[in-house]
């Protein structure tokens, strides 16, 4: 029996369990990156009952693997641990992305016992895995055991492949914060140095990416002018934040900003409202009432999801964009408005041409100065300081003292795919605050579509294979709510085919279509 062979008594699937769940509860609450890696180390040779561990990682530029992490070596011999890929059994195993099992190493030519690994008079085994994620090396994951009757190693090779699959998101997650982090403080170097004016951000947005400083610069160029703009994007983007912001930064700021949203407006009322109607020109019109368009005159009218916007009405819209004249519903007299427009949508406009439910020539018209709005999951280094402002926000608003968010709960929000974008995000930070007793947003504050199998804690106890089995599920289902239900984008982050993608959501279960509409949660 295994569980016997590694001196743990009678065979226990439900300590293998326990393990792994406080792996990943050590990696998901500890604050610094580093002891995570240690901690997770000691505990996981002790479990194994190695001699010895070391995590390497990968450096991308050079192609050396370092070792970040070890049990059981000294200083000394830790620096000697370094390794070009491809070279000995580390290099090895990170070149051909498979684990190794060296049974005996002093009878192994390629293995090159940097660390000076003394030899016992039993054999002294090696075993190496690859830590990967999304296809991308992150590094190794090894250990020295001794080899007691030629022992099968399939068990420590499964563990091993496991708890490297979570250092491996884990280290991701924190190598690409930090690499984000490096590259703004490089790029506030570069502009403290060429001493240029301060870049223009507008008051009512957050955000320091490069997608978002790009964005604030054509806010920037097209605000003072008097060009229709039609901004696109998902929705819970803040589409109308920064029709609201090129209002500010124009010309117009101290007339009024109309906002309409289209698609709650009824058909039979929208074209009333947008251009008001005379006494009498239908039943129940007692007095004149005065459109949007006619109480935006000097300042800037938001038609969000324009989209919307029957196909009978557009004609008319056309005319305002073109003349800026109107007439009230019921009326002869030609209305001259000064108004700066500026639209939205998250529909995709082409395929409606395609369709002829919108027109061409009204596309054409509003499309002078078009602005692509990016979805949070693009610019995830906005995360971090979206989740301040929001903390801080709600804070003010419930009258709540909420402190700040542990590290493992910003790693789920920075490895979830946020279909909802920014609105999502607020939504799941307020909740997250009200549920905290203790004024610190942890992991399990957050809702189970963010979290993992081990932080949700629903993965249940049963035999080794049944385990390994409902950690395979749970990775199938955390893959497939980061990409909203395309079975095929998650069959590549998981490195498997479609069809055995396919195979394994028809073993476990899986019903895609739940994972499909995730946006409407």
């Amino acid at each position: 029996m295994i569980c016997d062979r590694i001196g743990r008594g009678k065979c226990c699937a439900e300590a293998d369990l326990t393990f792994l769940s406080n792996m990943g509860d050590l990696l998901n609450e500890m604050e610094d990156p580093k002891d995570a890696l240690e901690g997770i180390l000691k505990n996981l040779c002790g479990f194994l009952k190695a001699f010895v561990g070391m995590i390497t990682l990968h450096d991308r530029l050079s192609g050396m693997l370092m070792t970040s992490v070890s049990y059981g070596l000294t200083a000394e011999e830790k620096m000697k641990a370094i390794y070009q890929t491809g070279e000995g059994i580390i290099g090895r195993v990170a070149a051909t992305r498979k684990p190794a099992i060296i049974s005996d190493i002093s009878k192994d030519s390629v293995f090159l016992n940097r660390t000076g690994i003394v030899s016992t008079e039993r054999p002294m085994a090696f075993l190496c895995v690859p830590v990967i994620n999304k296809n991308e090396l992150v590094g190794t994951l090894s250990i020295h055991k001794v080899n007691d009757r030629g022992m099968d190693f399939s068990y420590e090779e499964k563990i091993l492949t496991i708890i490297g699959s979570l250092i491996g998101k884990h280290i991701s997650v924190r190598r690409r914060h930090i690499e984000e982090l490096e590259e703004l403080r490089r790029e506030n170097q570069l502009l403290q140095s060429q001493s240029i004016e301060k870049p223009f951000r507008p008051d009512n947005m957050v955000g320091n990416s490069a997608l978002m400083r790009e964005l604030y610069g054509l806010v920037k160029r097209v605000a003072p002018t008097n060009s229709t703009v039609i901004i696109r994007g998902e929705s819970g983007v803040g589409k109308e934040l920064i029709a609201e912001a090129i209002h500010k930064a124009s010309s117009r700021i101290k007339k009024p900003f109309v906002r309409v949203n289209c698609s709650a407006l009824p058909e039979n009322l929208i074209e009333s409202e947008l251009f008001g109607y005379e006494k009498g020109a239908f039943t129940g019109a007692e007095r004149q009432h005065s459109g949007r368009f006619e109480l935006a005159d000097g300042g800037t009218i938001f038609l969000d999801e324009i989209a919307d916007i029957p196909f009978s009405v557009q004609v008319k819209l056309l005319r305002i964009l073109q003349q800026r004249q109107f007439e009230r519903i019921g009326g002869t007299h030609t209305i001259q408005t000064d108004v700066r427009i500026v639209t939205a949508t998250n529909r995709n406009l082409e395929e409606m041409l395609q369709n002829n439910t919108f027109r061409e020539d009204l596309y054409y018209r509003i499309h002078v100065f078009p602005i692509y709005v990016p979805a949070l999951r693009e610019r995830r280094a906005d995360i971090t300081i979206l989740t301040d402002h929001f903390i801080q926000k709600i804070n003010k608003q419930n009258q709540t003292n909420v402190k700040r968010i542990t590290s493992g709960a910003l790693d789920m929000l920075m490895m979830y795919s946020w279909p909802g974008n920014v609105r999502e995000l607020e939504n799941v930070i307020e909740r997250a605050m009200i549920l905290t007793t203790d004024d610190v947003i942890h992991s399990y504050n957050l809702p189970p579509s963010l979290q993992t199998g081990v932080s949700s804690d629903t993965v249940k106890v049963g035999r080794l294979d049944l385990v390994l089995g409902k950690v395979e599920r749970q990775m199938i289902m955390d893959t497939l709510i980061a990409n909203r239900g395309n079975v095929a984008k998650s069959a590549f982050q998981l490195g498997i085919s479609e069809r055995v993608m396919g195979l394994r959501i028809k073993r476990y279960n899986i019903n895609v279509l739940n994972y499909k509409h995730l946006s409407k949660l």
